[in-house]
């Protein structure tokens, strides 16, 4: 594969490891927050599984902005069940105009939720038939929505094996929502560079990023793998690119913090997993079967349980915030190297 080299002195990340002493804490009592936006003046968003997203302010207070004017949402579900069933609020960015896009893995759509929750659906149907498990949405500087799918199957645990690679990545644009991209095992979450050449695919059961470039048309083509084939224990689940160009993922499950760098190299950020339960993971991941719900949860760590995204922010973009599935709540530490900004910034 081709790599990016850069002339700008020494990588950053070079031996940097996260101080567990120094990881600040925000928000509390979230629900699932998988997914975290953040905002020039310090607001964060994190999608919540009661339905909707969580705003925390600078100051500390929060307040959960509920979707709602759509019959067809069940807000109901509870801590328990919140990781598979329901509504849940997964991968989010925000609409051009502000509003929140939505992809929710519990109703398999994408959806608009206004800043006051008045919810709408943009996509429920590809090909003519029910997408499957929508995952993450990206918007980019020509306002396209890269949205993946991970899985048709149900529950999404069930698609936590090997050799399962139904996965896909749809466009829409001013042509509509189309396929672009299928095959990949349990599409996650995508991103792109810093000029939009190439999407980036974090390709969770198959331990790999992935990367395609994209023709002015939309298209994709030139697949690769990008950095290693493997990027070891746990599965790759969100990834985020740094102003240098590493490209920054969560490991889920074995919750590790990665960083792929330019060269191609694997930098470990951060290793807070459960030595037994990643080991049970990683045992029963093996074999091909669908992983055990019960040994799912027995993995994971204590500072974001099921490590899942990496955002940047802060006023300089230095801020690491940190979503996980089984969290409830944000934690935040200092990086070395600012965010590549997103286009809503």
């Amino acid at each position: 594969m081709t790599l990016v080299r850069h002339a700008r002195g020494p990588n950053p990340l070079s031996g940097f490891q996260v101080d567990r002493a120094a990881i600040r804490y925000v928000g509390h009592d979230l629900q699932r927050p998988e997914c975290i936006l953040a905002e020039r003046d310090g607001t964060l968003w994190s999608a919540d599984a009661r339905g909707g997203v969580m705003r925390i302010d600078p100051d500390g207070s929060q307040s959960l902005v509920s979707q709602a004017a759509d019959p067809h949402f069940d807000l109901s579900a509870s801590a328990a069940d919140s990781l598979l069933t329901g509504t849940l609020p997964n991968g989010l960015a925000f609409a051009s105009n502000g509003d929140f896009l939505i992809s929710n893995f519990g109703t398999d759509r994408l959806e608009r939720m206004t800043r006051n929750g008045e919810t709408s659906v943009l996509l429920d149907t590809i090909d003519g038939k029910p997408p499957g498990k929508v995952n993450f949405v990206l918007r980019d500087s020509r306002d396209r929505l890269w949205i993946t799918v991970s899985t048709r199957i149900n529950p999404w645990s069930d698609a936590i094996r090997t050799g399962l690679s139904d996965g896909f990545l749809i466009v829409v644009d001013e042509r509509g929502a189309r396929i672009v991209a299928d095959g990949f095992h349990f599409t996650n979450e995508v991103r792109l560079d810093a000029n939009e050449e190439w999407i980036y695919v974090a390709e969770t059961t198959a331990k790999r990023v992935t990367r395609l470039r994209i023709l002015p048309d939309g298209s994709l083509t030139d697949r690769e793998i990008y950095g290693p084939s493997s990027l070891g224990k746990g599965l790759v689940d969100g990834i985020c690119f740094d102003a240098y160009g590493n490209l920054w993922a969560t490991m889920i499950f074995a919750d590790r913090l990665v960083a792929i760098t330019p060269d191609g190299d694997l930098l470990e950020l951060l290793d807070d997993g459960d030595p037994a339960g990643t080991q049970g993971f990683e045992e029963a991941f093996q074999f091909g079967r669908p992983v055990p719900f019960d040994v799912l949860m027995r993995s994971g760590g204590t500072i974001c349980p099921w490590l899942a995204s990496v955002t940047f922010g802060g006023a300089d973009l230095r801020t690491v915030h940190l979503g996980g599935l089984r969290s409830t709540n944000i934690p935040t530490f200092d990086s070395p190297v600012a965010g590549l900004p997103m286009v809503h910034w």
